[in-house]
């Protein structure tokens, strides 16, 4: 897959639009437990409304899966094949793979879970395919994904299973959220 180029603008000191950056992204992190799966950090904001000036690059530091409280991330993904081994046996690994990018707690993987990577977190994501297929997973069901369609993933147990043999990859907007408190009742008790 291509590599990934971001331009950053900004502002110079008499507030001329200027281009901070352009070129390879700094982050660009390979999980370990799930080989072929890359995280491409591109930008996050920290607040809402977010401050905007010439502030410090917020990929650089440890991957977090998660947005920041009340601010927002944006990354693309490269998502391999599934492999009947990480079908059968990828569960035993999720909790480490999860705390690689920042949250052990966001799987959801148990015994009759429909995907190794069921996960949830407390946000809205926006999710689009941008190269291959995917399968998005629920709890008891699923649609297929192709380029072009764009997820809205409202803090659901869900997985993205790639079934197509070739390599997909996704664009992800994630904005901080909190469950409506019926809802977070709800799933207190799962």
């Amino acid at each position: 897959m291509n590599e990934i180029r971001r331009i950053v603008t900004g502002h110079d000191a008499h507030g001329k639009a200027v281009f901070a950056e352009v070129g390879p992204l700094p982050t660009v992190v390979p999980l370990a437990t799930i080989p072929g799966t890359v995280f491409h950090e591109i930008w996050s904001t920290q607040d809402t409304p977010a401050a905007v000036g010439n502030g410090a690059d917020p990929t650089l530091g440890p991957l977090v899966l998660s947005p920041p409280r009340h601010g927002t991330r944006i990354r693309i993904v490269d998502i391999p094949p599934d492999t009947e081994e990480f079908l059968q046996h990828g569960a035993d690994r999720m909790r480490e793979a999860f705390a690689q990018i920042g949250e052990a707690e966001a799987s959801t993987v148990k015994a009759a879970s429909p995907h190794p990577l069921m996960h949830r977190t407390e946000s809205i994501d926006y999710g689009v395919v941008l190269e291959g297929a995917l399968t998005l997973v629920l709890d008891d069901s699923e649609v297929e994904l192709a380029p072009g369609d764009v997820v809205v993933q409202r803090g659901t147990n869900h997985a993205w299973a790639n079934r197509s043999g070739a390599p997909c990859r996704m664009l992800f907007v994630l904005v901080d959220g909190q469950y409506d408190p019926a809802l977070a009742d709800a799933l207190a008790g799962r």
